[in-house]
């Protein structure tokens, strides 16, 4: 059966590191899986007052709608003064609420931290990962995916290419996998 996965990138630079990771990444689930990235750089920023009012925005009902088809949830970040960027805290509260309605509910995730420094983007994966708690997301615990340092892996086109790094970057793909099927309906 196919599952639909949707990647949400935290960084909005069209030469984004992280985005480059990710779509590597994308690119070693089978082929029975469906690969989709959300966009949320065009979320208005979430306001309970929209949702109170019945006047949302075309962007949240969009991006809520999309989510709802989606089976298990890639969330890969760069680190912004130690947590995630605010784009993909936005996007998190648009689809958690209005409360009682949150499209994230028991779907699987994985994060993966992009960084061109040796902390990886530690402190973003962990905020993040607090945030999916709450939100009762089953989460990939291991292989923790830091990946720091991220000039060093990345080609001039943009590609990687090394091995080493995409084995490992293979392992997080399984694990996701894994806990995709153990959590499935």
């Amino acid at each position: 059966m196919t599952k639909n996965i949707g990647i949400l990138v935290g960084s909005l630079r069209v030469e984004s590191y992280t985005k480059k990771v990710a779509k590597t990444i994308a690119t070693l689930f089978p082929d029975d899986y469906n690969i989709s990235f959300i966009e949320i750089g065009d979320l208005a920023i979430y306001n309970q007052d929209f949702d109170d009012k019945n006047t949302i925005p075309d962007s949240w009902e969009t991006f809520r709608d999309t989510m709802k088809s989606i089976d298990a949830v890639l969330f890969a970040t760069p680190e912004y003064n130690r947590s995630v960027p605010s784009v993909l805290k936005n996007a998190i509260d648009v689809g958690s609420r209005p409360y009682g309605a949150s499209i994230w509910d028991t779907k699987p995730a994985a994060i993966v931290s992009v960084s061109p420094g040796a902390i990886s983007g530690f402190g973003a994966n962990h905020h993040l990962r607090q945030s999916l708690v709450f939100l009762n997301m089953p989460t990939v615990q291991q292989p923790e995916a830091y990946i720091g340092n991220v000039l060093s892996i990345l080609e001039e086109d943009g590609s990687i290419t090394k091995k080493e790094t995409l084995d490992f970057f293979q392992t997080i793909v399984n694990a996701f996998i894994d806990l995709i099927e153990k959590n499935s309906k």
